[in-house]
């Protein structure tokens, strides 16, 4: 869980212990602490040798029993660890190995209630929680602790059991190389790197995602992220007009279903899978532990879901390709509104996507603004286009592409108006996929008496966030802390964080505020830069293992590093925003 911190916390090294002198005998200061004020607990903050070559180090120490847990690392030297180099060698290794080591680490755990380690879920992010060293393949695991204190007194008997022989027990049994777990561990760092390439591939080849043949899609529940069981299960099987072959590091060649860029449309019947395909695109952003069934569906990492968001505020931004004149006169290409409608929040969002850099947006239907997305020839015979102030996105989206360069994926049962526009369209039927892109053209090919209220997406103006705006503090100390996957404090506010929904879990989120947090402290955000330029320096600083130890030097949490897409559509919903044009 992540908690409040203040302005002038003392930074704490990456590795635990390195750099620093480790001192010994934590057990006996424990027994000699037994008894004594919870207080007295911040004493032991620093570096302590454990027995067969680790380090803990007490990083923050817990205010009282009733408080978030202690922060504690655990750091196992590398010829310790002994992990050979080819699982460690390269950033998408590191993150994979610590992937792999951070559930083994919460699987050991499980039985303490006191141990708390983030090892997040089907998705393998680089996380605060365990790190690979680039140098040495050294380990580190970082963990909640909740110290022991009965009335409020140290219980110095439990806390020897926590810290000084369930830890050392818990780094050996998890955090070294063990030759039983060999083919595990293997196969978790392959399969990361293969899904890693296949994502690179992608704009070499055309496309904008891949769906290989035998993937499972459905998840068991909205709420539960694994994979679905039964056996009515139908396994994805490309159509012969969009099959690709890749050829992986570890698996070979693979095929599957290549999405290529330009505008494509997934339709069919209700409950016969399309949202599930999008959904499964939406989460290919990210690469996914093995047995997840989604192992090889990747998207381009500059990938953003689009959707609609009533009552979200919008701060300057140009809609006027969407929004034109207003019943009430206002300048929609300087736009601004703290309460946004379904139409002007997805229009609001989609540029702010495009601002960002997204060159690729998946957009369902189910969640869209139907007046944003089509009006229809019957629409607009009834009400004249001088009384709608609404373009729907129907006769922009080629120009997006065209233009600009941004493809557009998007779920369609009820409007065959984008039939029009399709560069490809697929149909599923009982979770098999088709391509009908000619049945689609011939359909097409009849007029409809439907009219183009637009030829081009202009683009976007770029904005200057005034840094000022994005302030994390509360009572004169900064506070970032998520909760849930949809809200994020972030000083005095609250972000509804909801309509983003490529965010993977709450230490996903509490990445997001403190990248917002970095993005001012480096000066990154000055009042000059617009807003992607400094999402460009972030990008520097977040690249790989070098993204965790920026953030922690905001705040030792648990986190996990964020895309710049989702930081921004964060400084975006932030109430107390202000930009300059």
């Amino acid at each position: 869980m992540a908690q409040s911190f203040g302005n002038g916390e003392h930074m704490r090294q990456q590795a635990g212990g390195q750099g620093r002198r480790e001192r010994s005998g934590l057990d006996r200061e424990l027994e000699r602490l037994d008894g004594a004020p919870y207080g007295r607990y911040k004493g032991l903050v620093g570096a302590w040798e454990l027995p067969g070559g680790a380090t803990l180090e007490l990083v923050r120490s817990q205010a009282d029993p009733f408080a978030p847990p202690a922060r504690v690392a655990v750091h196992v030297p590398g010829r310790q660890a002994g992990f050979p180099r080819e699982l460690w060698d390269s950033p998408v290794r590191r993150r994979a190995l610590a992937g792999y080591l951070v559930r083994r680490a919460a699987r050991e755990a499980a039985g303490e209630s006191a141990y708390q380690v983030d090892a997040g879920g089907q998705e393998v992010l680089d996380r605060g929680s365990c790190t690979i060293g680039a140098a040495d393949g050294s380990v580190t695991l970082r963990l909640g602790v909740a110290l022991p204190g009965p009335r409020r007194r140290i219980d110095g008997r439990d806390a020897r059991r926590l810290l000084c022989q369930g830890l050392p027990r818990l780094a050996e049994r998890a955090l070294r190389h063990a030759a039983p777990d060999e083919a595990a561990v293997r196969e978790f760092v392959a399969t990361v790197e293969d899904s890693d390439a296949l994502r690179a591939a992608l704009p070499g080849l055309g496309l904008v995602a891949f769906v290989a043949d035998g993937a499972l899609l459905p998840r068991r529940s909205g709420a539960d992220d694994r994979p679905a069981r039964g056996s009515g299960l139908v396994p994805f099987l490309a159509p012969d007009e969009l099959r690709v072959t890749v050829r992986l590091p570890h698996a070979g060649p693979v095929t599957g279903m290549g999405i290529p860029e330009g505008v494509t449309l997934i339709v069919g019947g209700g409950f016969h899978g399309k949202s599930t395909l999008l959904r499964g695109l939406e989460s290919g952003i990210w690469d996914h532990a093995p047995g997840d069934g989604r192992e090889r569906v990747v998207a381009r990492h500059d990938t953003v879901k689009i959707r609609a968001e009533d009552g979200r505020r919008v701060e300057r931004v140009d809609v006027h390709a969407f929004v034109d004149h207003l019943p009430g006169g206002a300048d929609t290409t300087d736009f601004s509104t703290p309460n946004a409608s379904g139409s002007t929040s997805q229009a609001a969002s989609l540029c702010e996507a495009v601002e960002a850099g997204a060159r690729v947006l998946l957009i369902d239907e189910d969640t869209a603004a139907t007046n944003l997305m089509i009006r229809d020839a019957r629409m607009q015979a009834l009400v004249a286009k001088e009384r709608e102030p609404l373009t729907p996105l129907v006769d922009s989206v080629r120009s997006l592409h065209r233009d600009h360069g941004v493809s557009t994926v998007l779920v369609m049962g009820g409007s065959g108006d984008y039939l029009e526009v399709a560069d490809r369209v697929v149909m599923l039927d009982a979770y098999r996929p088709y391509d009908v892109t000619g049945r689609a053209r011939e359909i097409a090919a009849r007029p409809t008496g439907r009219r183009a209220e637009a030829d081009s997406f202009p683009g976007v103006v770029p904005r200057r966030p005034d840094p000022s705006s994005l302030d994390a503090t509360a009572r004169g100390r900064s506070r970032i802390r998520a909760r849930g996957t949809d809200h994020l404090v972030f000083g005095e506010h609250e972000l509804d964080l909801r309509g983003v929904e490529q965010l993977a879990d709450a230490p996903h989120v509490t990445g997001v505020g403190l990248a917002m947090e970095l993005l001012v402290r480096r000066g990154h955000l000055d009042g000059r830069r617009s807003l992607a330029q400094a999402l460009d320096l972030l990008d520097l600083d977040l690249d790989g293992q070098d993204g965790v130890a920026a953030l922690r030097s905001v705040h030792d949490d648990d986190f996990a590093v964020p895309r710049r897409y989702e930081v921004a559509a964060a400084v975006n919903r932030l109430r107390t925003l202000r930009v300059f044009r």
